[in-house]
């Protein structure tokens, strides 16, 4: 967590984040953590219902889980790619099942606009959340 403190004072607003994943632990856990960097955020436990978490709380970002069971991530990203939002969220993957290089290709081919893996630091995922509560979308890695 040492690579977010250097973010902890930089300029940023509040974002309004959604956090959908089927592990409760993990969508307890990740929810605590950008809070406690000072960000709005809604959770969902269940995939079939995110697209209307998503229409209701109208979030900047949304991190979804890939693999949940009654709907894929994949699957609301491309969803959430034909909706007519004002603006749309930042689509965010998670996933602990694809591991391999390709797969980001897959996530972004899908629509999402970043790709993580599960199980490492979250610090990465926090430095992409600050620079984007700081206004520069950085390039998709």
């Amino acid at each position: 967590m040492q690579a977010h403190n250097k973010n902890a004072s930089a300029p940023g607003r509040r974002l309004s984040i959604l956090v959908a994943d089927d592990d409760v632990d993990t969508v307890v856990t990740l929810a605590a953590i950008l809070r406690d960097a000072g960000h709005v955020v809604h959770t969902c436990a269940d995939a079939r219902i995110v697209i209307e978490a998503i229409q209701r709380y109208q979030p900047e970002v949304c991190i979804l889980d890939i693999v949940m069971p009654g709907k894929t991530g994949f699957s609301i990203a491309r969803e959430v790619n034909r909706m007519n939002f004002r603006k749309r969220p930042v689509l965010i993957a998670m996933t602990g099942v694809f591991t391999r290089p390709s797969d980001d290709i897959v996530a972004k081919s899908a629509g999402f606009d970043h790709f993580f893996r599960k199980g490492g630091e979250p610090s990465a995922l926090l430095d992409l959340i600050s620079e984007l509560a700081g206004g520069e979308l950085p390039p998709a890695a």
